[in-house]
């Protein structure tokens, strides 16, 4: 079956770009487009079937931050943003609010759609300058060990090193690799890491590690 998507982005020429795109291979379909965040929350809320929205970070009427809040919190529509990352606050407050991933706008048309499919099947996307840009936005961060609000006694040292490894940009393949264990172990880690901080996907994971222990 097609992934069901949602574009929405102010500029028409990417937005119909990514329409034909997208549109021609049979992987996908094209539910619906939107202008604005507005109409994107709309059409997620009328479009049950809606199963990736591809939202642009800015937007007129309503951005991407509070379009992905309100389709994460009303529906289960996963939000994959397109950005530019001019805006590291931008970036930081839609992961907090749900999004499962971030995708630059000039990548070629078959990274978008392996994004696109990771997303849909529950993986977030993360790609590496923008990590690396929501690092530099935070305060420089000594080991966890270091951090007195940081309570590593929640963790084991196997769980802070992979931590460690995700805030890095690491991806389980690399991190497996790094630590000579299996992907699966690996896997079993992260949810494990999850399940303790109450955290939902990695990203997250990365920021919670690199602020300390905090989210905010």
């Amino acid at each position: 079956m097609a992934i069901r998507l949602l574009l929405a982005d102010d500029d028409a020429l990417i937005r119909e770009g990514l329409n034909i795109i997208l549109g021609m291979d049979p992987e996908f379909s094209i539910v619906a487009c939107a202008s604005n965040g507005k109409e994107a929350v709309e059409a997620c809320l009328s479009h049950s079937d809606i199963d990736v929205a591809l939202l642009d970070i800015r937007m007129p009427v309503m951005d991407g931050v509070a379009a992905t809040r309100e389709i994460c919190q009303r529906t289960s529509v996963k939000v994959l943003i397109l950005t530019t990352f001019d805006d590291n606050s931008l970036i930081r407050e839609a992961i907090l609010s749900g999004a499962k991933g971030y995708l630059l706008k000039n990548n070629a048309p078959d990274k978008i759609k392996a994004a696109i499919k990771m997303v849909y099947q529950g993986g977030s996307v993360m790609e590496h300058v923008v990590l690396e840009k929501l690092k530099d936005s935070l305060s420089p961060a000594p080991s966890a060990k270091d951090i007195p609000h940081f309570d590593t006694t929640l963790f084991s040292d196997r769980e802070l090193e992979i931590m460690k490894l995700i805030a890095q940009g690491l991806s389980n393949r690399e991190i497996a690799a790094a630590l000579f264990i299996s992907e699966g172990t690996v896997k079993n880690y992260i949810t494990s890491i999850l399940d303790k901080t109450g955290l939902e996907h990695r990203t997250q994971v990365a920021i919670y590690y690199l602020n300390g222990g905090r989210l905010t």
